[in-house]
């Protein structure tokens, strides 16, 4: 049995291989397309066609991630077709490979993928979009959001804080950051606006920084304001780059853990979670999902092709992958407009394709 899982296992990841690169090579295109515009538009800035070329080499990643489980479909539906079509699989049925065995054979092979997927999407895409990130800052200004920027809540001990971030670079530096202080009763106390901040580990270094606080006169009680400035001040938080980040950009493009420790982080601070919740869900499972499709793939083994079929078969393998992604979207959203449970909105298209791959292999192989 080495020999044929060595075969099976060779013959898959070479597909998979081929139509990753496929894949990517049409994306890291449509990218070039787009950059070429950007180059244009920013050509006084600095942003040449070598840092285009940078950007969409950092882009990769991410592609690679959303790709990886529809190239594992397509190409095992290529794989198994094919030793069906040249009767090579009825030789290693004869041989001993019983469809249980078959099916042991791939989802061992799955798992390498899984771990694949996972340390691309947690480490390697989060890491290149970051510095994809930095390379569009340096030379087109930083990331915005609509025209109040990012908002964050903080509770520290009986102080409460609103942080709004106009704009950030991805990795550590902020631009026009305002932090508005309260007390229990909701009472402003005071609000903080800085030009610069920069987030080092557990605070934040606030520069050109102008100070106004609020406190009651003892002798009158009435209301009293002070301003102050200073060229810097440090700021104790738990608010992290990731933090920043997740408000400025998707939460698709954090890491499970950060994800994780965001959601904690709006839960102590009466926020809305649901989102990031099903993100986290997301990320968890979705790299699961290359098991599914090895899983749905294996059925072609066991069909009888004629000459020019697995074409076919392939573009049909095409479509149930784009189908498994386009119901995962629609699982998100839906789940997050009608707060279904986080983490079965996450791991129900993957638990209804499992179901259809079984029902197809019991129906095509066992049942026959």
């Amino acid at each position: 049995m080495k020999t044929v899982r060595r075969l099976l296992h060779g013959e898959i990841v070479t597909a998979v291989a081929f139509v990753a690169v496929g894949f990517l090579a049409l994306f890291m295109f449509f990218d070039l397309v787009d950059e070429l515009q950007a180059v244009a538009k920013h050509a006084a800035q600095g942003y040449q066609l070598q840092q285009a070329l940078l950007y969409i080499a950092l882009k990769v990643p991410e592609h690679l991630y959303q790709l990886l489980p529809l190239s594992v479909l397509i190409g095992c539906i290529f794989v198994m077709a094919r030793l069906a079509q040249s009767s090579e699989f009825t030789i290693l049925r004869t041989g001993g490979l019983d469809p249980l065995r078959a099916l042991v054979t791939l989802l061992r092979l799955g798992v390498i993928f899984v771990g694949l997927t996972f340390v691309i999407g947690d480490y390697i895409a989060p890491w290149a979009d970051r510095q994809a990130i930095q390379v569009k800052a340096l030379y087109q200004g930083h990331l915005t959001i609509g025209q109040t920027g990012a908002w964050l809540k903080e509770k520290q001990n009986e102080r409460h804080f609103a942080v709004n971030v106009r704009s950030f670079d991805g990795i550590a530096h902020m631009r026009n950051v305002r932090i508005h202080e309260f007390n229990e009763a909701g009472q402003l106390l005071g609000i903080t606006t800085a030009e610069q901040a920069d987030i080092h580990n557990g605070q934040w270094a606030l520069q050109q920084v102008a100070q106004k606080t609020v406190g009651l006169e003892k002798s009158s009680s009435t209301l009293k304001y002070v301003s102050q400035k200073h060229q810097e001040l440090l700021w104790p938080t738990e608010i992290s780059a990731d933090m920043v980040a997740a408000a400025l950009l998707t939460p698709d493009r954090m890491r499970t853990w950060e994800l994780f420790k965001y959601m904690r982080h709006l839960s102590s601070n009466n926020q809305n979670s649901q989102r990031y919740e099903i993100e986290f869900w997301r990320k968890v499972f979705y790299p699961l999902s290359c098991l599914v499709m090895l899983v749905l793939a294996l059925p072609f083994a066991y069909l009888h092709f004629r000459t020019g079929q697995i074409a076919g078969h392939v573009f049909l393998g095409v479509l149930a992958g784009i189908s498994f992604s386009l119901l995962n979207n629609v699982f998100r959203f839906v789940g997050d407009l009608q707060n279904w449970e986080p983490w079965l909105t996450s791991a129900a298209p993957s638990l209804i394709y499992s179901a259809i791959s079984l029902a197809a292999f019991w129906w095509m192989v066992l049942r026959r």
